[in-house]
């Protein structure tokens, strides 16, 4: 293999086994409730497309994906390894992810889980905005990209043209201490835009333009709720919101990816041949052991050594002394 191939090979992103195994930051709670809110969506027979903004390698796209029905787009809109548009926003991708964040990486995750990549927009969510996606056709809508004020501002009201009237949308770290910009645009969506709160987990915001109660209702009745998720009840300004806090029981995991098989198989093949290597070095050093054992018991079995030994025994200790002493002169 030339050096060249061993390069490229060395920089080809890792293939995941599993969703776990696809770097990000995206939790049991939370991937449960994607399924459950996307899921209600089509049980019901509502169509629409779906939108992630800001994807970083696709942990969250691809459960979102995964929800995708016939005639449905999927776009993902991402900066990826692109230059970002301001010095802010340079230096916060700088802070969180430049390093680990590229298009290639994103898309080698997704497509183990797919077979198709969705729409992928390289440039910054600005440009969905002033007609670029269709007004009222998306369903569900997943906002994670920036943590600037101006921009999570800019993200809602894309999402607030793009959804339809009972489409949900996402706000990933609407309460972290290092995104105060996202909380501010989030509750200033809340109280000064129509934006209603449906449910908080610890990392994301889920909210609709529409009406809460119908979500809000099948959520407190358990409708395909996990046994480990709990619900409280608070009320904002007159607004009803629910609080899922709880364990991961009854979340079931995420299907494996497509390389799972060929992964685990060369795990398993990794293992034995660790396993076959320690042996080796254990009868290597058993063997040594035993050559040593013998070696001595052949230096203890020779003449001169054997009359040492009976004159030791036999011999009174003083007497073996003064012979001891002579020889030493």
């Amino acid at each position: 293999m030339t050096d060249a191939a061993l390069k490229d090979e060395s920089q080809r992103p890792a293939e995941p086994a599993g969703l776990e195994d696809v770097p990000g930051w995206f939790w049991d709670h939370d991937r449960h409730s994607f399924d459950w809110f996307m899921g209600r969506q089509e049980k019901a027979g509502v169509t629409g497309d779906l939108l992630e903004m800001g994807a970083y390698l696709g942990r969250s796209a691809i459960v979102v994906g995964e929800h995708l029905q016939p005639g449905e787009t999927f776009t993902v809109c991402d900066l990826f390894d692109s230059d970002a548009p301001d010095d802010e926003n340079a230096a916060e991708m700088d802070i969180s992810y430049r390093k680990s964040l590229t298009r290639s990486a994103f898309e080698t995750n997704y497509l183990s889980f797919h077979d198709e990549l969705p729409e992928i927009i390289q440039a910054p969510t600005s440009v969905l905005a002033g007609g670029r996606i269709a007004a009222g056709a998306f369903r569900f809508i997943h906002i994670d990209a920036s943590h600037l004020y101006e921009h999570v501002v800019g993200d809602l009201q894309v999402a607030r043209v793009a959804l339809q009237e009972q489409g949900v949308v996402v706000l990933d770290d609407y309460r972290s201490q290092h995104t105060p910009g996202v909380a501010a645009a989030t509750w200033g969506a809340v109280f000064n835009h129509g934006l209603k709160p449906i449910m908080l987990t610890e990392c994301k915001f889920y909210g609709t333009w529409g009406d809460p109660e119908p979500f809000q209702r099948d959520l407190l009745d358990r409708v395909d709720l996990a046994a480990g998720c709990y619900l409280s009840t608070e009320t904002l300004n007159g607004q009803q919101v629910l609080r899922m806090t709880g364990t991961s029981e009854g979340i079931g995991a995420f299907r494996p990816s497509r390389h799972h098989r060929r992964l685990a198989a060369e795990v398993a093949r990794h293992e034995a041949e660790q396993a076959a290597e320690e042996s080796r070095r254990a009868q290597e050093e058993a063997a040594r052991n035993l050559a040593a054992r013998r070696a001595r018991a052949a230096e203890l079995r020779r003449p001169a050594n054997v009359a040492k030994r009976a004159a030791r025994d036999l011999l009174p200790p003083v007497v073996t002394s003064v012979i001891r002493r002579a020889r030493r002169g």
